[in-house]
């Protein structure tokens, strides 16, 4: 993961008062039907870029992301990075991969994932690719150097209409997350790519409970739902 560019402790500090903040605007908002629930995201992949050769396949993630990262129902500040993963078919052990052209030199070596069985490099940025990036891959005595593509289109939502689309079929979830105190909860907002890009959206209660919901990246229609049970989300 990468490292963060600010201490824990003026996150909480800075966290707290957002949350003192939303609680107090909500029931006036609210009642002018202008409440934005996007003042709750807590973290939101809004473009992947993709490559692929005979040697590894690619993405690099543009990701927003509240630190610290707790799934808590709690939206905190939150930070701007890349992230790169490598699938290789050659077996080398170790990567590293820079992305070109930019102001600020953005690369290092990409660290081997057990579990996922990938490499993985992450760093912060200020702003984010667009429509396309170059990049160079480095293993061994050899390099290459790439173009990775956005996988977005024209039709393709935008990460704030995702999340008007979940909510919109989700009312009696947020009816369940507002109090007399008002709404509590964070969204998880990930552009995917599978057969074709969809989105998913994470709706957090304070409790951790999800409800985890599969969209349509284009029409915004809901494919699957599921719910980790916990607390008042049913």
């Amino acid at each position: 993961m990468f490292e963060p560019p600010f201490s824990y402790f003026n996150s909480m500090k800075k966290c707290i008062g957002t949350v003192i903040l939303l609680g107090a605007l909500l029931p006036a908002l609210t009642a002018c039907g202008e409440y934005d629930y996007t003042a709750h995201i807590s973290e939101e992949r809004s473009d992947l870029f993709c490559a692929q050769t005979d040697e590894f396949s690619l993405t690099l993630s543009c990701v927003l992301r509240e630190y610290p990262y707790v799934s808590d129902g709690v939206p905190c500040d939150m930070t701007k990075s890349v992230e790169i993963t490598l699938t290789d078919a050659q077996g080398a052990k170790d990567y590293s991969v820079y992305l070109l052209g930019g102001e600020k030199e953005i690369g290092g070596e990409m660290s081997f994932r057990n579990v996922r069985g990938d490499y993985y490099y992450s760093q912060g940025v200020e702003v984010f690719p667009e429509a396309s990036v170059t990049l160079r891959v480095e293993w061994g005595e050899e390099s290459r150097e790439i173009t990775a593509t956005s996988v977005k289109n024209e039709k393709t939502l935008t990460t704030k209409q995702a999340l008007s689309s979940a909510l919109a079929a989700e009312q009696e979830t947020l009816k369940s997350m507002t109090d007399e105190n008002g709404f509590y909860g964070e969204f998880y907002v990930r552009l995917l790519r599978r057969d074709k890009n969809y989105y998913y959206v994470g709706i957090i209660d304070k409790t951790g409970a999800t409800v985890s919901i599969l969209l349509d990246s284009e029409s915004g229609e809901v494919l699957a739902r599921r719910v980790t049970d916990s607390g008042k989300i049913r």
